[in-house]
C-alpha cells in the first residue's frame, strides 16, 4: 500500500542516475522531494523524477495557486490552479456517438484492381512488419472490387508495437522545436502526394470526400508542428519566497483506435498533436479502409521520424482493444 508521512525510508546511492531510479522504482507517484546544496544539481534531478509534485529543499508546500496531484497508482488530475481548474471545462461542440461501419463486402470472383499482390503491411518500430498470424483479409470498394489485403494483427503484434513506443522515450526528450520540424516534413510530404491519398480514400470509401479529407489531414499536421514548440509550462504566482513550475510532460505510450469514417484524417488527428507533445503512439487503423494508413506509413518513412514513435497496427477493433488497454505499459488509450 501507498504510505503517507511522516515516515522516512531511507538508502545510500552513488551517483544522481542511481538516485533518480530507486526513487521511480516504485508504482506510486504522488510527491518527491530533492534535498542538495548544488541548487543546479536539483533543478536537473526534479524532472527526472515521476511524481505529480517535487519540492526542492521542503516538503509539503501547497498553495491554491499550484495544482497538486499524482501520477502512476497515485491518482489522476489536478487540484487547485489553472490545472485543476481545466477539470470542470468542457468542449462547446456537441459530439455525437460513433456507430460501427461495416467493411464492404467483394463479390465471387471479382478481379483485383491491381494484378501485383500487395499485401499491406503493419508499420512497427520504424518497419514494414508481418502480422504474428500470417493471416490477412481483403478489402473491397463500394462496388465490390478488390483494392487490396492488410493483415490481422493479434495480441503478439500489440506487444511488438507497445515495445517500439517504448524503447523510443527519447523522443519525449526532444525539443518541441525539433518535433515541430519533423512534423511539418510529413505534412509537406502528404500534400506532395495528396492527390494519390484522395483517390484511395474515394475508391474506399465510395465518396468524393477524399481531397477535403487530406487537405484537412494536412492542415491537421501543421497546426500540430505549429503548438509542438509554444504549449509549455508557467511559473505559478504562491505566497512564499519560492517559485512554483507548473511543466507540461509527455504521457508516455498513447494507444489510439482510429476513427472508422475518415481513415486518413481519424489517424492523423490522433497521432498530431499526441507527437507534437512528445508522446509515442501505437494507433490501430480504420477497420473498413485500413489502405489509407498503410499508405500513410510511407510518408513517415521519409519525413525523418525516428523509429517507434508512431506504430500502426490494422486489424479488429474488438480483438485489439482489450490487450492494448490492458498492456502495463500503454499510458493512455483513446
Amino acid at each position: 500500500e501507498e504510505i503517507f508521512g511522516p515516515v522516512l525510508v531511507y538508502c545510500t546511492f552513488r551517483t544522481p542516475a542511481e538516485a533518480v531510479e530507486l526513487a521511480n522504482n516504485t508504482r506510486y507517484g504522488l510527491a518527491a522531494s530533492v534535498w542538495s546544496e548544488n541548487v543546479n544539481l536539483a533543478l536537473d534531478i526534479a524532472p527526472q523524477l515521476v511524481a505529480g509534485v517535487v519540492w526542492i529543499n521542503g516538503t509539503n508546500m501547497f498553495d491554491a495557486a499550484a495544482g497538486f496531484g499524482g501520477v502512476r497508482e497515485s491518482g489522476f488530475g489536478r487540484e487547485g490552479g489553472w490545472e485543476g481548474l481545466s477539470a470542470y471545462t468542457r468542449d462547446k461542440a456537441k459530439s455525437k456517438p460513433l456507430s460501427k461501419i461495416a467493411a464492404f463486402e467483394g463479390k465471387p470472383g471479382s478481379a483485383p484492381v491491381d494484378a501485383i499482390d500487395r499485401t499491406a503491411k503493419m508499420y512497427i518500430g520504424g518497419k514494414q512488419a508481418r502480422p504474428d498470424s500470417g493471416y490477412s483479409r481483403s478489402v473491397f470498394g463500394p462496388k465490390g472490387e478488390l483494392l487490396g489485403h492488410v493483415g490481422l494483427a493479434n495480441r503478439k503484434d500489440v506487444r511488438n508495437a507497445v515495445e517500439a513506443a517504448a524503447g523510443a522515450k527519447s523522443w519525449s526528450k526532444t525539443t518541441g522545436h525539433l518535433r515541430a520540424q519533423i512534423l511539418y516534413y510529413i505534412g509537406e510530404n502528404l500534400s506532395a502526394r495528396a492527390e494519390e491519398f484522395a483517390h484511395r480514400i474515394d475508391a474506399m470509401t465510395g465518396k468524393k470526400s477524399g481531397a477535403k479529407e487530406v487537405e484537412a489531414s494536412i492542415q491537421r499536421l501543421f497546426t500540430a508542428a505549429a503548438w509542438a514548440d509554444k504549449y509549455d509550462g508557467q511559473a505559478h504566482g504562491v505566497p512564499m519566497r519560492a517559485v512554483a513550475l507548473a511543466m507540461k510532460e509527455a504521457v508516455g505510450v498513447i494507444g489510439a483506435l482510429c476513427a472508422d469514417e475518415a481513415p486518413l484524417l481519424g489517424l492523423v488527428s490522433a497521432m498530431a498533436p499526441a507527437i507534437a507533445m512528445g508522446n509515442r503512439m501505437v494507433l490501430l487503423a480504420s477497420e473498413p479502409f485500413p489502405l489509407a494508413a498503410t499508405d500513410f506509413y510511407q510518408v513517415l518513412e521519409t519525413s525523418d521520424l525516428p523509429g517507434g514513435v508512431v506504430n500502426i497496427l490494422t486489424g479488429s477493433a474488438e480483438e485489439i482493444a482489450a490487450p492494448l488497454a490492458s498492456h502495463m505499459n500503454v499510458d493512455a488509450v483513446w
